[in-house]
């Protein structure tokens, strides 16, 4: 995993985007490297495990302040990073680091999942909606043999047992839940639900 240091000048342009968007809030802006920039390339633990083939386009369902899409593209320069959000001025602070930082591999999409045509050969998903829903929106953009990522809690189980009638629907299944640890005094178990059809 890229170390804190790689990640400098993202951390610095992104506290200047929060100071006038609140894309994170400002008791969380101490643990920015911890719960939202580690947290979103814990992607790396499934990479190492499944990436046998070429998977060139990733799409973050949600992408908010752009976790995990922003250090998902610094970090994978090759992944062709497609950050979807509804909320324009979200996609607007996306758009500014973007062209601050020149990440050439980024793209923005201001919009809604149901609305879109393309699909892609990795979607994540991180803090947004239910599983049953995620899967909902991600599994008709999803190519043939790719992934969804669902960025989950401890609650992951239950999610999973949740969305059973959506993942038959969509011929989907559950392959893989990883789990890791941020880096926090506390104990701060997440998981990673790795999803294919």
């Amino acid at each position: 995993m890229k170390n804190k240091e790689f990640f400098n000048d993202f951390i610095k342009v992104f506290l200047e985007q929060n100071s006038k968007l609140n894309l994170i809030s400002k008791n969380d802006e101490k643990f920015l490297w911890e719960k939202h920039i580690y947290d979103s390339l814990s992607i790396e633990n499934f990479l190492k495990k499944y990436v046998t083939h070429n998977l060139s386009t990733l799409l973050d369902i949600g992408t908010g302040g752009g976790f995990p899409s922003v250090p998902v593209a610094l970090a994978y320069p090759r992944i062709e990073v497609h950050a979807l959000d509804s909320i324009r001025k979200k996609i607007n602070a996306i758009e500014n680091i973007k062209t601050e930082l020149n990440i050439e591999n980024l793209h923005t999409i201001c919009d809604r999942a149901e609305n879109l045509k393309s699909t892609y050969d990795i979607i994540t998903s991180r803090a947004v909606a239910p599983l049953k829903v995620i899967t909902t929106y991600a599994m008709p953009l999803l190519n043939n043999g790719g992934y969804l990522i669902a960025y989950k809690s401890l609650r992951a189980e239950e999610e999973i047992k949740d969305a059973t009638q959506t993942l038959k629907k969509y011929k989907a299944k559950v392959i893989d839940i990883i789990q890791y640890d941020l880096p926090l005094a506390e104990n701060h178990t997440r998981n990673l639900i790795v999803i294919t059809r």
